[in-house]
């Protein structure tokens, strides 16, 4: 089974420079992505052999997740259940008979690290939802993390220390997520690749001078460790200030 998660950074920008074409050459079996920025009605997108699920963001043009999926879930939460968590369209669940699959989309700690201290209670809130759901049955959750976890996930680690995505709190908040039991799926596979990033900022050339961070992410439940095939970050799809991530599970 092959999943794929993007943020698209607009999916109506992305629509222009290519996402169909991607979209179509990736042929996930669940194709999540982050950051749409878009309500309900302004894009109808023909998928044909897909279930489309949306969660939209109450203020327009902003954040917002969808999950196109093959196989139809046996339900779908939009939210983790939290009112004050639940304004911006960040996460959707899908249940299946093994697994939860989740889309999320992080908040940003923002310039001025304005927003971080909502950041830690967000980390907080979806780590319990993470686990509360993990009591029924194994998780995969899969999005834009908006962190880059070791020195190795960045280009310029030491300059951007205490920048947002690069805070010691929110770094730490992904160590605690993944001794919670979770595996980091492309760290799994490959623990010392370095120069490898889903996002280059769109300032300062940054993408053909590879100048990026690995902040979008595959998590699954340790009890899923054996049925782990294969991750890749497909670096060469255009369209987004961020590339689609992918894994690879044994069904």
């Amino acid at each position: 089974m092959k999943l794929i998660s993007w943020n698209v950074n607009g999916l109506r920008a992305c629509l222009q420079k290519g996402f169909m074409d991607s979209f179509n050459e990736l042929d996930a079996d669940i194709f999540c992505i982050q950051e749409s920025k878009l309500q309900q009605g302004q894009v109808e997108l023909d998928l044909p052999g897909y279930h489309q699920y949306w969660n939209y963001a109450e203020k327009k043009g902003y954040s917002g997740t969808a999950i196109f999926a093959k196989e139809e879930p046996l339900s779908v939460a939009y939210g983790i259940g939290i009112p004050e968590h639940d304004h911006e369209g960040r996460v959707i669940t899908l249940e299946y008979p093994d697994f939860y699959l989740i889309t999320v989309y992080t908040p940003n700690s923002q310039d001025g690290l304005a927003r971080l201290p909502y950041r830690m209670q967000w980390e907080e809130a979806f780590l319990a939802y993470l686990k509360k759901l993990e009591e029924n049955k194994p998780v995969i959750f899969c999005g834009d993390l908006n962190v880059a976890h070791k020195e190795i996930d960045l280009k310029n680690p030491k300059t951007n220390r205490k920048n947002a995505g690069f805070t010691d709190e929110e770094r730490n908040c992904f160590s605690t997520l993944l001794a919670a039991g979770f595996i980091d799926t492309f760290r799994y596979f490959y623990p010392d690749a370095t120069g490898i990033y889903s996002w280059w900022s769109y300032r300062f050339q940054a993408r053909a001078k590879n100048a990026g961070w690995r902040i979008d992410y595959f998590c699954v439940s340790e009890s899923l460790r054996d049925r782990l095939q294969s991750a890749a970050i497909h670096t060469e799809i255009m369209g987004s200030d961020h590339c689609p991530v992918e894994l690879v599970i044994q069904d």
